[in-house]
């Protein structure tokens, strides 16, 4: 019986931590058909709100897709940015397909202009003058648009002066193909040279945190450079993305708000050298002027942060970017130090770039602080002015006592004064 009622007792706890855990899945068959259809619905919109999806990704790529762009024609006007744009892969297939495309079109032109003349009637004859020597079918066609194109020259293959129509397309095969060879290799240079790569090198934080410096509330975030060759007008920008609705009633999705990293005083222009903590002063010009700590999880925001500035090495401009979200902002805490001094330099430990430890910070927002210093400083102003009140009342009532005190002797002088008169 004893082993019945423990069995028993345990059943009903796990039925009671499942109707914690999930009450959902247990009370749902005991709703109304309509009520148990709309559930589902209403838990899959609060756990939508809850998720937040990012704008810009971690590793700098904007999350952002274009749809139904019809004018698609407008990719073609700049023909030269699409290449450079598009993925490795079909931007050597482009290149391949450019070259071999002339290089048989040409072929095909040679081989018409030798049939045509009768060239491949008179194959071995010594008194018969060609339009170009030794070129006997297509293939060697072929070979000669490819000699003729990429001016290799071997010999074999030779125009003669008897053939003007020849002379004409070796003159068009030459400009064309200098166009070619400009068009494909300026694309291909461009395409290596991009600082994508180097904008890798560029390094955020993994978290953002909040804390105090110089009794302050900040928002603050590391940056750090892993090269040794540095950016050169390195500057730092902040953005906050959250949708909003204006006073009129107008929804704003994903509304861009500046945040102040350093604008006013310089601070955003960086000298990245070393790992830098890049900090933004929570005050009233500020967006998270009115968030605290518990409201902060609440919010669905995210803090987009871009660094760039020009290779020192091939003085060409480059961007990185990162974003925080709600989760990666962490309240109450500081980055570790990461720069030490050995015997003559100074070292960077990247092992701790993104390393943070917990301080001691209020939990309130940056907007009730400023209320709490403000009420804190009421009283001491209170009573300063009441005690100049109370002292300038004492006074004021010194004075008419000693008004008073002067009257009455007035009187007692001109009493006498009477009677001695009298």
């Amino acid at each position: 019986v004893s082993l019945f009622l423990m069995a028993a007792n345990v059943l009903e706890e796990d039925s009671m931590e499942q109707d914690i855990e999930s009450p959902v899945t247990i009370h749902q068959p005991k709703l109304p058909k309509q009520a148990r259809e709309d559930l589902p619905k209403n838990i899959n919109k609060e756990c939508a709100k809850r998720k937040i999806q990012r704008y810009v990704r971690k590793d700098g790529k904007c999350n952002v897709h274009h749809g139904n762009v019809r004018e698609t024609y407008r990719y073609l006007t700049d023909i030269f940015t699409t290449l450079v744009d598009l993925k490795w892969r079909f931007n050597l297939l482009i290149f391949v397909m450019v070259y071999t495309v002339t290089w048989l079109f040409f072929g095909m032109i040679w081989w018409l202009i030798a049939y045509v003349r009768g060239d491949m009637d008179h194959i071995g004859d010594s008194t018969w003058t060609p339009c170009v020597s030794n070129l006997n079918g297509f293939v060697s066609a072929f070979l000669f648009s490819i000699e003729t194109e990429t001016t290799i020259g071997y010999g074999y293959r030779v125009i003669t002066d008897k053939c003007p129509e020849g002379i004409i397309l070796l003159l068009v095969q030459s400009v064309l193909g200098s166009i070619v060879n400009a068009f494909m290799v300026g694309c291909m240079f461009v395409k290596i040279s991009q600082p994508k790569k180097r904008a890798e090198t560029l390094v955020f934080s993994t978290n953002a945190v909040i804390s105090m410096r110089d009794g302050k509330l900040c928002l603050m975030f590391r940056v750090g450079d892993l090269r040794n060759s540095h950016i050169v007008e390195a500057s730092i920008r902040a953005k906050l993305i959250k949708s909003k609705q204006t006073k009129e009633g107008e929804f704003i999705p994903l509304n861009q708000t500046d945040i102040n990293v350093g604008y006013y005083t310089g601070d955003d222009r960086l000298f990245l050298v070393s790992p830098l903590i890049i900090s933004h002063e929570i005050n009233q010009q500020s967006p998270f002027w009115e968030i605290s700590k518990a409201q902060l999880p609440k919010e669905e925001l995210e803090i987009v942060v871009i660094l760039e500035g020009m290779v020192e090495a091939t003085g060409m401009t480059c961007q990185a970017r990162s974003s925080y979200v709600t989760s990666e902002i962490l309240w109450g805490y500081r980055f570790t130090p990461v720069l030490t001094l050995e015997d003559g330099f100074y070292e960077v430990d990247y092992n701790s770039f993104h390393e943070t430890y917990e301080t001691n910070t209020p939990v309130y927002s940056a907007k009730e602080l400023a209320e709490m210093a403000s009420r804190a400083e009421l009283p001491l102003t209170w009573s300063v002015s009441s005690k100049l009140d109370q002292h300038a009342e004492l006074e004021t009532e010194e004075e008419e006592k000693s008004q008073d005190d002067q009257n009455e002797r007035n009187g007692d002088v001109a009493n006498l004064e009477n009677e001695s008169k009298v």
